[in-house]
């Protein structure tokens, strides 16, 4: 019980199985997130294996060096992969205690490990905090509430904070999924705050997820070097990264401003 009325109530994390996968929900039917249980340190969901597609993208294919910051923990699933996989220090920032509780107890996160950092905080305040600015290579945004309706953060003003907590070869990845948005409008807000060049489009799962990469600084790799680091990911790593190819797309062109009108006074 919430013996403090001025305090949050957070969804309740709750656990489901079925066919070797554990599921994350927040007392809905919605999925925040999945693991195979006898595989805890692979990619189950779909959505979540695009959303490494910054890997192709990495100064130098240097996949394993940095600091990876997650905003939203969901199941742990990229925290795990970043932390025991790549090497990399990493912190996940999620605001409800119930789910980092959880990912403790069922999801295989370390409760104390070299190199980890699990924050509870607003995902907002922790990208707005100017003392961070520059400090992270690869930035993985996933921040649903318990209906999934939209992205609970998804402003231009946040993701301009977003591309400030990047390096100057930073990259981010952004799920836009939900029910009651638009991933279009979504990318168009990143667009707008990491300018369009730098901003591609992956097409969506079956399940309607999106996802948006953008990069900060550097500029996007040529189709053979992707195609080397696509390689290169599949071995060490077992994700499709060969078919995330096949997925990327820039931004369409900005539909033009209406033309003025003007209005001519008749005596």
């Amino acid at each position: 019980m919430n013996r403090n009325p001025s305090a949050p109530t957070w969804p309740a994390a709750t656990i489901a199985e079925g066919n070797g996968v554990r599921y994350l929900q927040l007392g809905t039917p919605w999925v925040q997130g999945a693991m195979r249980i006898g595989k805890p340190f692979a990619i189950e969901l779909e959505y979540v294996q695009r959303m490494m597609v910054w890997l192709l993208l990495r100064a130098g294919g240097e996949l394993d060096k940095g600091h990876a910051v997650q905003l939203g923990l969901g199941a742990g699933t990229i925290t795990r992969f970043c932390h025991e996989k790549l090497r990399m220090q990493t912190t996940a920032v999620e605001i409800n205690p119930t789910v980092i509780a959880a990912c403790h107890t069922w999801f295989h996160l370390p409760l104390d490990a070299p190199r980890l950092l699990v924050v509870q905080q607003d995902a907002a305040a922790f990208a707005a905090d100017a003392t961070r600015a520059g400090s992270v290579q690869v930035l993985c945004v996933d921040l649903y509430d318990q209906e999934a309706a939209a992205p609970a953060l998804d402003s231009e003003a946040f993701y301009a904070d977003c591309r400030r907590l990047l390096s100057d070869d930073g990259v981010m990845s952004v799920n836009v999924f939900g029910h009651q948005s638009s991933a279009g409008d979504s990318a168009r807000r990143i667009a707008a705050a990491f300018d369009a060049s730098q901003v591609r489009t992956m097409e969506p799962t079956r399940e309607g997820n999106s996802v948006v990469v953008a990069m900060k600084g550097a500029s996007f790799p040529d189709a053979p070097l992707l195609a080397a680091r696509a390689r290169n990911i599949e071995t060490r790593y077992r994700l499709p990264a060969r078919k995330w190819l096949q997925m990327i797309n820039p931004l369409p062109p900005m539909p033009p401003a209406p033309a003025s009108v003007k209005i001519r006074e008749i005596i």
